[in-house]
């Protein structure tokens, strides 16, 4: 995606990425939506109903054993055409400047995103779920168990956003 698809609002901020990467990761897979452009995903993976289908690599369909008993899943996603260079940003609906780690867009310095989905069923490789919010394609960082206990925290606040 580029600048251009994703554009420099005004009163947003530009940085200088450091010269070279920390770490490395494997994309597992790609997932699948429905959304070939950035202006037709959702808000929030929580506005969806869509089924999307995350399609892991083979060589790491053993991971997949047991993952048929969850009903959901935190999914863990790199968000490959967002800039990254962006630490001030006004997001259109909020129409306010606020720092990126304030924020939940794609664009950040690691532009990786994570979603709590509904595990509708699997199917050798491929997994169909309800609740994303990324471009067809986006590459699979990790499938993990979604535990309410222990990943929920209902007191949770974001004080910008209360208001």
């Amino acid at each position: 995606m580029g600048e251009n698809e994703f554009g420099i609002r005004e009163g947003e901020v530009r940085t200088e990425l450091p010269a070279r990467f920390d770490a490395s990761l494997y994309f597992i897979g790609r997932i699948r939506t429905p959304w070939k452009a950035r202006k037709d995903c959702p808000k929030n993976a929580r506005e969806s109903e869509e089924v999307c289908t995350i399609e892991v690599d083979l060589r790491f369909v053993r991971a997949l054993e047991c993952v048929e008993t969850c009903s959901h899943l935190i999914i863990l996603y790199w968000m490959d055409r967002a800039l990254r260079d962006i630490v001030v940003q006004v997001p259109a609906h909020y129409g306010k400047a606020r720092g990126t780690f304030a924020l939940r867009s794609p664009m950040r310095p690691n532009p990786i995103a994570l979603s709590v989905v509904r595990l509708i069923g699997v199917e050798g490789n491929r997994l169909k779920v309800v609740g994303l919010d990324c471009l067809d394609g986006t590459p699979l960082l990790d499938i993990k168990p979604y535990f309410a206990s222990t990943d929920s925290v209902p007191e949770a606040v974001v004080g910008w956003h209360a208001g």
